[in-house]
């Protein structure tokens, strides 16, 4: 069984836009035979990292802070699967970005050079092969996630492991009315689910679902109208 871990970066937890992809999107993965644990960034209490690089040069792979890392840092070497979810902030928020830096005792600190660039890798006991991307945005386009997009493509890249692609939402919020999915919503929804399912059973989301993830409800037109108005 294909162990996963998945950790929500929004403030708002289950009650924000990110969950409402996160939730069908790790109900794909279970559907497919794997097992998932949730982490809210927000509830777990994980400091800034100070970068004194303790977990480099001091004891390789130990954190020399202790917090509530000490017990994420077990689960994410058993995954093999590292998702992470994320609004779109400027670009992350803050409880995201601490878990990010502090993902660093994870890496081994051998670097090397692979396709021009300074890289590094995991250390052996850590487990992890893909490293998945699941935003959503308020904006209308999907080069709004582009900054978000480049941070997980780098870590996955510095980590040594392969980037298995992002499951974009942009204004999701359109998604609901009145509190309840629209038509729309639940189309997406579906679509979110299904590239769950791929990813676990066929080892990868296919293009034209992550599209169907994305695809635009309103005009651009139309949504820049309905801001500018509010704003009024």
């Amino acid at each position: 069984m294909i162990k996963v871990v998945a950790i929500n970066g929004s403030p708002r937890m289950e009650k924000g836009n990110t969950a409402m992809i996160l939730t069908p999107f790790i109900q794909g993965m279970v559907d497919a035979g794997s097992d998932v644990e949730l982490f809210y960034a927000k509830r777990l209490k994980v400091k800034p990292c100070t970068g004194e690089m303790h977990c480099w040069y001091g004891k390789a792979g130990e954190c020399i802070i202790k917090d509530d890392m000490e017990l994420l840092y077990p689960k994410l070497r058993e995954a093999e699967i590292l998702v992470l979810a994320t609004p779109v902030y400027i670009p992350l928020p803050g409880e995201m970005q601490n878990i990010i830096n502090r993902l660093c005792p994870l890496v081994e600190p051998f670097l090397e050079t692979r396709e021009g660039r300074t890289r590094a890798r995991l250390h052996k006991d850590v487990e992890i092969r893909k490293v998945v991307l699941v935003s959503t945005g308020a904006w209308w386009e999907k080069g709004n996630f582009g900054t978000v997009v480049r941070i997980v493509e780098e870590l996955a890249e510095d980590m040594n492991v392969e980037f298995a692609g992002a499951v974009l939402r942009p204004h999701a919020f359109l998604m609901k009315e009145d509190g309840e999915l629209t038509g729309d919503g639940e189309a997406v929804v579906k679509a979110v689910r299904r590239a769950g399912y791929e990813l676990v059973k066929e080892g990868g989301m296919d293009q034209e679902t992550l599209e169907r993830v994305s695809r635009p409800l309103i005009s651009e037109e139309e949504l820049r109208s309905r801001y500018n108005e509010a704003l009024g």
